[in-house]
This record gives C-alpha cells, structure tokens and sequence, in this order.
C-alpha cells in the first residue's frame, strides 16, 4: 500500500458513543516521499553511530542504567508523575509519604524495563511479554485496580471526563484479540520488506490507537519502541528511548497521532518518528562522549589525589556509575571497607566535589553524584 492512500479506520457506533476501529496494518507499505527517505537514511547512520560507540564504551552496561531511570522518569511525568531523576534513585524508605506514589511508579517503570529486556533474550517480543510488562509497571501503584497485566474487558477514553465528552475513543473491547493479533504478526512479519525504523513507527501509532489496557498504554507503548529496536538488532544496547523527545515536543507528539486518525497523514507521524530517533540518538552519543571525558578527568585530577585510598576510592567511584545516590552501607557493600572508613572515603570525595549529601542529616545521610546525575 502506497502510504498515501494510507486510511487510518472508521468510526463505529458503541452505546451512546462512536468508537474509532483502526484498520490493519499486516501488510506491505511503500512510499515516493523524499523526504522520509532522507530522515530514514540519516536515523539509521546515528544509529550505527551508537552501536559503535557502544562497543567502544567499556562497561557500557553500568550506563545502561542511568538511562533506563531517565526514560522512568520522563515517560512517567508524560502522564503526570512528579518524580525527578534524583528522588527516583533513593531508595524507597528514603521518600517522603507524600513522594510515595509518584516514586512507586517511576521504579516499577525501572523494573518493567530491565525485566521486559531480560525477557527477550528468551521469548520475542509479543502480547504476552507486552502483557507481563504492564503487570510489572501497575503492580503496588495507583494501577493496581486497572487490570495489571490483562488487555482491558470494557471501553476507555483519552481526554475528557467521560465517554460523552472524549477527545478520542479507541476501539470496543471485543476488537480488540483481532487487532492485536493483528499488530503482533506485522512486527515480525519477514514477507513483507520494509525497514524496521518504519516498521516501529507504524506499530508505536497502531498501539496507541488501540490503547488495549486500561492505563499504562503510554508508558508500554513507549517502552514497545525500544524492544523491538533490540530485538530487531538494529540496537545492539537499550540506549534509545524516545520519550524525553516526545516530551520535549509533547503537542506535536499528540497532534500528530491525531492527524493520522483523522487525516489519514500516516507519513507526517512518521517523519516526526524518524525526526526523534535522530535526535535522541545524537543526544545519546554525545552524552556517552561527555560522560566518558568527565570520568577520565575525575580520575586524572581527583582520585589520583588519595593516595594510600586510592585503590578503594577508585573501585567506589566505579560504583557510582551505576548506583549514583548513596548511603555508607553502599559504599561499605562496594568496597568491602569498615564504617569508619566508608565514612572516611565519602568525606574525601565530599571534600573533591564528586559528592554533595542531599538529606541534612547526621544519621541515615544520603550522597549524590551531582555531576553524573545532571547529564541525564
């Protein structure tokens, strides 16, 4: 199908209310846009760019991390979570009553994500790993009662008050085994020849629309981008998500779902899809480069310094890499050093500005890697 004659669904008459029942999308697609090749071809080369650096990285993983907190906390305060980057890395007895909440849905995000890239070395990517995901990002939250891990029985809205006065309403309940069905086989269908990045973005926009749970459809969908980009191979590490993008541009994001269901610009959205992945992998890259010149540095003019601690305060600051919000206990459990000298240790990096106690306790004292925290 040319994308321009491209026809996002219809609408369906429900009780009281009509319904949009996307079409399809299990088939082939192809284009005479120049401008979407372009964007197409400069997305895959920053990707390239990102694998290789990635490669280049040692220990990369340790700042796979911090990227999955990141795309924790932007995904999450796309739907409203308060969160910041630095609550989000305190341990749970360490927030407020009031912060609770927002902060138990930021970590089951967290959790969803390293589980569900866990799980595709295992199973491909599917409805029933899409479904364990959800179950894990709404358990113990304000999700808990939506259904945790099950594809919604009655009809959702987005926007509005009620089904009376919805901004959109995604299709019935009972379509929604056909449609999925329908999703699941596109992503890996192997006949029919289109490039994955388009691929993605036509599935990122047909989960959207079917909005198949009764929360969470954001988050997951969003999340949904970064699985198959891995289990594609076209990611070789979970460095890429596209969430801080979409909300840096959070009304084109939503205006541009929408002009595809309404004016059937399936090649708009997917310009703007191809728009953000450049971006963010540029962003990627560049941030990895910073972060690997502030390490180099650090040790060169600051761990250096220590003398007989250097040993430890090398490994500790390792550490932080992956684990930047501290208590002594961590830096204890990361070196195998006494109280006392875990106390010692932190003073030192206190007094070398790599870290700044953020409580104002004397007791239960918590540190962070302020400098490492703000690249995210």
């Amino acid at each position: 199908m040319n994308i321009k004659d491209y026809k996002a669904g219809t609408l369906r008459k429900g009780y009281q209310y009509q319904y949009f029942l996307p079409e399809k999308i299990n088939h082939s697609f192809f284009w005479r846009d120049e401008a979407i090749n372009e964007l197409l071809e400069k997305a895959s080369l920053n990707l390239g760019e990102l694998n290789a650096f990635s490669r280049f990285v040692p220990d990369i993983d340790m700042f796979i991390i911090m990227h999955v907190f990141k795309e924790a906390v932007v995904s999450s305060r796309i739907e409203g979570t308060q969160t910041n980057i630095e609550e989000a890395l305190i341990e749970e007895k360490g927030i407020s009553p009031e912060k609770h909440d927002d902060w138990k849905e930021v970590n089951n995000y967290v959790t969803a994500i390293n589980s569900a890239i866990e799980e595709l070395q295992k199973l491909p990517l599917s409805n029933r790993l899409i479904k364990h995901t959800h179950k894990i990002l709404l358990s113990s939250a304000r999700g808990e009662h939506k259904n945790p891990g099950e594809f919604r029985h009655s009809q959702n809205w987005i926007g509005g008050a009620s089904l009376s006065d919805a901004v959109f309403i995604p299709p019935a309940a009972e379509k929604l085994t056909e449609l999925l069905s329908d999703l699941e086989l596109f992503l890996h269908n192997e006949d029919i020849k289109i490039p994955h990045l388009i691929r993605i973005a036509i599935a990122h926009y047909q989960f959207e629309t079917i909005h198949p749970f009764l929360d969470g459809n954001g988050r997951i969908g969003r999340l949904l981008i970064t699985l198959y980009l891995v289990s594609s191979g076209i990611l070789e590490k979970p460095l890429l998500y596209l969430s801080d993008f979409f909300e840096r541009n959070k009304t084109l994001y939503y205006d541009n779902l929408t002009l595809v269901r309404t004016k059937n610009d399936l090649a708009q959205w997917i310009k703007f899809f191809l728009t953000g992945i450049i971006q963010t992998s540029d962003i990627a890259v560049r941030t990895l480069k910073t972060i690997l010149d502030m390490k180099a540095s650090i040790e060169r003019e600051k761990i250096i310094t220590l003398g007989k601690r250097t040993k430890k305060g090398q490994l500790f600051f390792n550490s932080l890499f992956s684990k930047p919000v501290v208590t002594i206990k961590d830096v204890q459990a990361s070196t195998g050093l006494s109280t006392k000298a875990a106390n010692d240790l932190v003073k030192a990096f206190i007094g070398l500005k790599i870290l700044r106690e953020i409580t104002g306790y004397q007791r239960n004292r918590i540190f962070i890697f302020d400098e490492y925290v703000r690249m995210f």
